[in-house]
């Protein structure tokens, strides 16, 4: 009950499938506060495949990590000549519990398609840095396309093609020891090149200068611009003011964030779905523990980038792709996800398993030993990812989970709340309902979730009293319509009719155009269960929208169900017809 509802249960386009409809719709959607049609198209096909059977939206996203992970290992050898290490980093982002929530999530289909693509960019960059050339190229910019359309956050390509052209390509002329090939020589003299270096990779290429290589990227970047402004302008009211979270704390919360993705890194314990923004809750040891870790780090990768190159281009590969979901700019109200580690930490798996190898290349331990002691290491995270796929058997599972490990979550009481009142529990609900409202007072979907939980167990004066204060709250004028329409049919069933017209009254002020939306919910009341009230609420909306002729027809079987409904005969007298419906 998380995304999964309105990405795909809930989502007509993508549940009719792979037509042209949804193929149109697709390119222009941005009803998730992001633009990513491929991702939407994965998900239309999956609809056209499997209908709502879970299992084969699953398997489908299992399909593509299982793919991430043959192209990491593919790309890290062959640009490194080195099996082992290359094995061992694909092993991890394999079974890695953190990647548990990209590839469980049915929602997060962009997260590994994007990562996909990103790869397939990645390799066809390779391809293009042995012989440069516009066909080479392009065939970058496309994987490149591909993976801004599937998820924004791969806007960072650019930089770590940079990244990778420092280590291990190694282009940069004058910024490693390798002796520089010249731009213009030949198969003959790269092979030859590759066999005067030991130890180095076999996969010779010609290096040029930085400003050169620069240069070569600035078309990638202009598709990185390019989908940052699409980015923000999709994601619109999704953006969090500087009022509600201050750039202060953005700044605390990404630096401590930035020290615990890879303290969860080592130790992938304690993940949650949902981790709420700290705010000002964060201390200052906090702060200054984690600012000194990321500084000790990079003046490390900094310092070794000579002879340990791989830290600096792991470090920097993961700084730089978690700069799009670090929270400077800040959507939603979470401090960090395990879903946005998937990509970055790539780097972090690459620093520690080079340094790793090297350091047992260095003590000379034996090559069973070794293998025992990395087989061990895949075992504990493959066994810690079994269990965390647990939580994600059930909405009430996860979110229990995560309200055990962190606090002051409103995110968590929502949902959680909303799983149990599905499952007919709303006795259980209703006090999460209330305690996300107290966590969160000024927030106006907490009290709607509230007042409709109130209402649905009888108690309709708090109901009105939770929309009215959501009403106040809110800046969204749909929320707004909504709470007005539920007011009004609210003192309908109180029979207190002259409010209901006044909310009705003020909701089509707001919005004229949901006239006919509202008109439309009440119709299927009439028909599933038709009432002299609810005939009431549609003649009222009938009459206020100009369908005089159809509102009298409702008024009159509103009196027909009930003749003594004065609120009825009133409103027809009102459109002139009081003497002839009195007659009947």
């Amino acid at each position: 009950n998380f995304d999964d509802e309105s990405y795909i249960v809930n989502n007509s386009h993508v549940r009719a499938g792979l037509t042209w409809s949804t193929f149109a719709w697709a390119w222009t959607a941005t009803d998730s506060s992001n633009w990513h049609p491929l991702t939407w198209l994965s998900h239309a096909l999956d609809c056209q495949l499997y209908g709502l059977n879970p299992a084969g939206h699953h398997l489908t996203s299992v399909l593509f990590h299982c793919l991430n992970v043959g192209l990491l290992f593919f790309l890290l050898v062959r640009i490194t000549g080195k099996v082992g290490r290359s094995g061992m980093v694909a092993a991890l982002f394999a079974v890695h519990p953190f990647n548990v929530e990209s590839v469980a999530w049915a929602a997060e289909r962009k997260n590994v398609l994007s990562t996909l693509f990103f790869l397939l960019a990645l390799g066809a960059y390779g391809w293009y840095a042995r012989k440069p050339n516009t066909q080479r190229y392009l065939l970058v910019s496309v994987m490149f396309a591909l993976g801004l359309a599937s998820k924004p956050m791969v806007i960072t390509l650019p930089f770590v093609l940079l990244l990778l052209d420092f280590w291990p390509l190694k282009r940069i002329q004058g910024w490693s020891q390798q002796p520089a090939l010249p731009a213009l020589e030949g198969r003959k003299n790269r092979k030859l090149h590759a066999q005067t270096v030991p130890g180095e990779s076999s996969f010779p290429i010609s290096q040029l200068p930085f400003t050169s290589l620069l240069r070569e990227k600035l078309p990638l970047l202009a598709l990185s611009v390019a989908s940052a402004v699409i980015t923000l302008i999709a994601q619109g009211s999704a953006v969090r003011s500087f009022t509600r979270i201050p750039l202060v704390s953005r700044l605390e919360n990404a630096v401590v964030a930035y020290a615990m993705y890879v303290w969860k890194a080592f130790w992938p314990t304690r993940l949650a779905l949902f981790y709420p923004h700290a705010l000002h809750r964060l201390a200052g040891w906090q702060i200054g523990l984690a600012l000194l870790f990321l500084a000790a780090v990079s003046a490390l990768a900094w310092q070794q980038r000579g002879a340990r190159p791989y830290l600096a281009t792991g470090w920097l590969w993961y700084l730089g792709t978690m700069v799009p979901v670090i929270g400077i700019v800040q959507v939603g109200d979470q401090a960090m996800a395990d879903r946005y580690a998937y990509l970055p930490l790539i780097g972090i798996f690459v620093m520690a398993i080079w340094s790793a190898a090297d350091w047992v290349d260095a003590s000379q331990f034996s090559l069973q030993l070794t293998r025992a002691v990395a087989a061990a290491v895949l075992a504990i995270f493959a066994f810690l990812t079994w269990r965390q796929i647990g939580y994600w058997h059930s909405r009430e599972q996860l979110w229990t989970r995560t309200l055990q490990l962190t606090d002051h979550n409103p995110v968590a009481e929502n949902n959680l709340a909303d799983a149990l009142r599905a499952a007919g529990r709303l006795d259980e609900a209703l006090p999460h309902f209330q305690y996300a409202t107290q966590l969160q007072p000024n927030d106006p979907t907490s009290r709607v979730n509230l007042a409709s939980a109130l209402a649905e167990s009888g108690r309709l004066d708090e109901a009105i009293q939770q929309y009215a204060a959501a009403v106040q709250l809110s800046s969204d004028p749909t929320q707004e319509v909504r709470a007005y329409e539920s007011i009004a049919s609210l003192y309908s069933v109180l029979g207190d009719f002259s409010k209901m017209r006044e909310n009705y009254q003020e909701a089509l002020r707001i919005d004229p155009q949901q006239g006919q939306e509202m008109i439309s919910h009440v119709s299927q009341s009439v028909a599933t269960q038709p009432g002299p009230e609810i005939y009431m609420q549609l003649g009222v909306l009938l009459e206020q929208t100009g369908q005089v002729s159809q509102a009298r027809v409702a008024y009159e079987q509103a009196l027909k169900l009930d003749p003594s409904l004065g609120e009825a005969k009133k409103s027809l007298d009102a459109l002139g017809e009081g003497k002839r419906s009195g007659g009947r």
